[in-house]
């Protein structure tokens, strides 16, 4: 799907029922099969497996001016899926997301990591995604 201008992409939250959205879109984001291009970026090694979801240089702006300690996330590369698997602490009043990924990046271990990736399996297998 592409914006509907240059300023689009940068600064948009996506939305759901986007009438731009086809019936292949659809099964894309529902079973969050629109994520595996970014499997080549943790091959590249610019993102992990596991971590905090990345988010846009516009939101991160507006966010860090907003959320208390929003910036500590920042501390470790984006990751293909996270705790819980959010990029957007818009929404959420308590800014949950937020507070997952520093908890995350705090308390990491390599059970905490797998129990996610088994998380994420799940929910792609049963296509709960978005």
């Amino acid at each position: 799907m592409r914006p509907d201008n240059a300023g689009e992409s940068a600064t948009r939250w996506s939305i759901a029922d986007d009438p731009r959205v086809g019936p292949v879109g659809k099964i894309l984001r529902r079973s969050s099969l629109d994520e595996l291009p970014q499997l080549w970026n943790v091959l590249r090694g610019d993102m992990t497996l596991v971590g905090p979801r990345p988010e846009r240089p516009h939101f991160v702006g507006r966010f860090s001016s907003e959320i208390p300690h929003y910036e500590y996330r920042h501390r470790m590369r984006g990751g293909l899926t996270g705790s819980p698997r959010s990029a957007a602490c818009a929404g959420h009043p308590d800014h949950r997301p937020a507070r997952h990924d520093n908890y995350y990046i705090d308390n990491w271990s390599l059970w905490m990591d797998a129990k996610i990736i088994l998380r994420t399996f799940r929910e792609v297998l049963l296509t709960k995604g978005r």
